[in-house]
């Protein structure tokens, strides 16, 4: 008798058990699913508003007299400029630069953080958000010596950069600011490196 009690008793502690898991499991499978598709919408979004952005600087720059750039203003949280784009043609990439930079604008596109605006004399710094994934300058990685990056300014003028330095600093390293370019036109592009937590830097050079 006292065998069959407990029998009884371990059989309804693993059921109970069983029941906790499979709760707690079905929990987690419903927040990380609500995750991802909050996360897949708010990816999109913003994919949007790049897209939208370069539409209507392109617009703006064929039918305006004016050699303004446009103003946009993002939820009251201040205004920028589309100033230019950036297009990679080996990583597919083609985006608006927007004239400054804060956390609610680097969520857009690629922004100016340092030095000129687009195809002036100096070092044009563009920092831009790496997710992981195809967006903004993820696989900036694969970026090699002597690939082409080209600048877009305002009057549709495109310039070509081509690579010549790839390397990775420690997050507090801001000499790749420098404007010591003897007279030339540079760009350096800037991102994170989510594994060692350095800063992945590419300089190119007209």
């Amino acid at each position: 008798m006292n065998q069959i009690l407990l029998t009884s008793n371990i059989r309804n502690k693993n059921i109970k058990k069983f029941k906790f898991i499979f709760t707690v499991s079905i929990l987690l499978i419903f927040g990380l699913s609500s995750y991802f598709i909050c996360y897949s919408y708010f990816s999109k979004k913003a994919e949007e508003i790049s897209s939208s952005l370069i539409t209507s600087f392109n617009i703006e720059r064929l039918y305006s007299s004016s050699q303004n750039y446009t103003v946009v203003e993002l939820n009251n949280k201040g205004n920028f400029f589309v100033i230019g784009i950036i297009e990679i043609p080996k990583l597919n990439i083609k985006y608006p630069i927007l004239s400054n930079t804060n956390d609610d604008f680097l969520k857009i596109a690629p922004c100016r953080f340092y030095g000129p605006y687009p195809n002036e004399k100096g070092n044009l710094c563009i920092a831009a958000h790496n997710y992981d994934d195809d967006r903004f300058f993820s696989n900036l990685f694969e970026i090699e010596v002597n690939d082409e990056i080209k600048i877009y300014d305002y009057n549709n003028h495109a310039v070509s950069y081509y690579v010549y330095q790839k390397y990775e600093t420690p997050q507090t390293d801001t000499s790749c600011t420098s404007q010591n370019t003897n007279g030339t036109k540079e760009i350096t592009l800037v991102t994170c490196n989510n594994i060692t937590k350095n800063r992945l830097i590419v300089k190119a050079r007209e």
